[in-house]
């Protein structure tokens, strides 16, 4: 989906032209608040998962990433669209340059690795 078409649909409409559901309260006042907390404004990117729902990645005004899930694309517009400071986006050249993940954001992602010491012997090594 691109950009064009989520600024050509009418408010509290998705692309299609169907009715958006209600934004659910938690996810919208999660997404206020990390606004909120960098810079006032974001932009989003909204990446369906499959049946795991939408990921919605933020990136704040100060360049740093967050993200939250929603159940399903509809209700990803739902909340973006309640919200007047932030905007969807795709990752483009732009976005990019201005991502600043914030320290310990790679641990975080790596998990349990992050952690480790020790780490078992390579199986295809020689």
């Amino acid at each position: 989906m691109t950009t064009e078409s989520l600024e050509n649909a009418p408010k509290g409409q998705s692309p299609q032209g169907t009715e958006t559901a209600a934004p659910p309260s938690r996810l919208r006042s999660s997404i206020s608040s990390f606004v909120d907390a960098h810079g006032g404004s974001a932009t989003a990117v909204l990446q369906p998962l499959g049946r795991a729902g939408v990921r919605v990645t933020l990136v704040g005004a100060d360049g740093i990433l967050g993200d939250r899930v929603a159940p399903d694309l509809r209700t990803a517009h739902a909340v973006v669209d309640s919200l007047d400071s932030v905007t969807v986006g795709e990752w483009d050249r732009d976005l990019s340059s201005v991502v600043t993940p914030r320290k310990g954001h790679f641990a975080q992602m790596a998990g349990w690795v992050a952690r480790q010491t020790r780490f078992p012997k390579a199986r295809n090594g020689l």
